[in-house]
């Protein structure tokens, strides 16, 4: 798959993840729980990425290939899901979507850049470079007129 393609991919994940960030945040208003919300977000996206692997995946893997995964793999990733998604959900109505995923990618930008410096969590090794942080710098001068009225 060409760079273009996947550039574009990555983008409309964006979007998708903003569209369900404004949906699942009136939820939670309505319901008075975040977490709720957060609950509603997991139970779809299983019942979803599992209708998805039995349409579109020829492959699964066996009993085997699952049992060498380490077993705080298959959950860490639903603990750290569920803190992020409610802290969104929690934080929209009272900042509004543009502030909160100003924000919230500011925060996702900062960290993949010193875990992708340190090779935490096993992710390849890319240094942080100048280049780097002066895109880190700008997109925080783009945070702040964002967030100034």
């Amino acid at each position: 798959m060409n760079q273009s393609l996947v550039s574009i991919l990555a983008f409309s994940g964006g979007v998708f993840l903003a569209i369900q960030a404004g949906f699942n945040s009136q939820l939670g208003v309505l319901l008075k729980k975040p977490l709720l919300a957060a609950i509603s977000t997991s139970v779809s996206s299983a019942v979803f990425a599992l209708l998805f692997i039995l349409l579109f995946t020829k492959e699964i893997p066996n009993l085997h290939t699952a049992k060498q995964v380490p077993w705080y793999l298959w959950c860490i990733g639903g603990l750290f899901s569920v803190i992020g998604i409610s802290l969104y959900y929690y934080t929209i109505p009272k900042l509004g979507i543009s502030r909160m995923m100003s924000l919230g990618l500011c925060g996702q930008l900062i960290f993949s850049l010193a875990a992708s410096h340190y090779g935490w969590m096993n992710l390849p090794l890319e240094p942080t470079t100048i280049k780097k942080g002066i895109g880190v710098t700008v997109m925080i001068i783009g945070i702040i007129c964002i967030n100034s009225k």
